[in-house]
């Protein structure tokens, strides 16, 4: 087994008491002595402060990037405004989806965030697909900052980034420190994703650390935080056996890039994906799901209609502190996938009952101005 590598905020989260656990080949901290749950409720009612240091982050050059990026994805690359993020997926020929990330554009060039366990896949994924660009991997920290007072107390570091709103992205200085920050995040809740240089990970973390607001959060709660927040997990909730119509991502295909769009298809595994979107035929949905009483759900539970037929399996599930019931997501037969159905999860030789339900179980709090 190869060593696990290290975020330049490794030292810190053990000083901290961190439990460090392995994580897409990096040791990660899962918790820290307030606990998961803990640190959810801290997120959700004040701000917490994430290390995703372990994501991919990467630059694109080149000519007409974002022309040449939609030659991979089904977003509307071409029309996101400078200074704007928006989210893509990576799919497969065969109509799969192969990872999901953030782009950005950033002016001359894309800055992208992909996921920590798909980083080395998507690069070579990258550099095949767009071999007349520079596809370059910077080496970066990365921290989340999130939680209803996050722009308090980025309002007090550095004020004009609380000027962006939801998605936007812009360079800042925050003590002296140069700054990439995108007002975005993965838990449902305001706050900002700021890339920084290696070197200054740590100084930057410590600085927001030491406003009253801020705790350090790790990899437990922020899964908890996401499923409440109706967030799909790549390898769980979408995979590669997975189409975007099928996962419930028909928002993350352009209007432009479908049927009588102006850049209909030109991505990987176009044919199936926009019969799926005109036709709805698909199969299989992925959907909300609450439980009864406090026993959580997990990963992998079969679902099952009251007659006993198999109806598809949880993907991602726990307890939801916020929410005060078990919350899951899963894929079920079309025909079970309407709001307010009742289907049971195996759990342990027992057969509970969840109630088909929207996301996300929270209601978002993102700055949209």
């Amino acid at each position: 087994m190869s060593e696990l590598k290290h975020t330049p905020l490794h030292a810190l989260h053990v000083e901290l008491g961190a439990k460090m656990v392995p994580f897409a080949g990096y040791d990660m901290p899962v918790q820290y002595p307030l606990g998961v749950k803990r640190e959810h409720e801290h997120t959700r009612q004040a701000c917490g402060l994430f290390d995703v240091s372990h994501m991919g982050q990467i630059l694109v050059r080149g000519p007409n990037p974002a022309e040449a990026l939609e030659t991979l994805v089904p977003a509307d690359i071409v029309g996101l405004a400078e200074g704007m993020q928006r989210y893509a997926l990576f799919t497969s020929e065969e109509g799969g989806i192969l990872d999901d990330l953030m782009v950005v554009n950033a002016g001359d060039h894309l800055y992208l965030v992909v996921n920590a366990a798909c980083r080395e896949q998507d690069i070579a994924h990258l550099r095949r697909g767009l071999a007349d660009h520079e596809v370059e991997v910077v080496d970066r920290g990365l921290l989340a900052l999130q939680g209803p007072q996050a722009a308090s107390v980025m309002q007090r570091l550095c004020p004009e980034a609380c000027e962006m709103v939801f998605m936007q992205h812009g360079h800042f200085t925050i003590d002296g420190i140069e700054v990439w920050a995108s007002r975005s995040g993965y838990t449902g809740e305001d706050g900002f994703e700021i890339s920084v240089a290696a070197e200054d990970t740590e100084a930057l973390a410590r600085r927001l650390l030491a406003e009253e607001e801020v705790e350090a959060i790790g990899l437990g709660a922020r899964d908890s935080l996401r499923l409440e927040a109706g967030l799909c997990l790549y390898g769980h909730d979408i995979d590669t056996e997975t189409t975007p119509v099928e996962a419930g991502l028909i928002w993350a295909i352009g209007k432009p890039r479908r049927h009588g769009g102006e850049r209909a298809g030109g991505f990987p595994g176009a044919d199936l994906i926009l019969h799926q979107v005109a036709e709805k035929d698909h199969r299989r949905k992925r959907v909300g799901l609450l439980g009864e009483g406090r026993a959580p759900v997990r990963e992998g539970a079969e679902l099952f209609d009251a007659e006993g037929r198999s109806l598809g399996h949880v993907t991602s599930g726990g307890f939801g502190p916020s929410v005060g019931q078990p919350v899951a997501m899963g894929y079920v037969a079309i025909e079970a996938a309407e709001i307010g159905t009742t289907v049971y999860a195996e759990v342990r030789g027992k057969r509970l009952p969840m109630t088909v339900t929207k996301t996300p179980f929270v209601t978002p709090g993102y700055h949209r101005g």
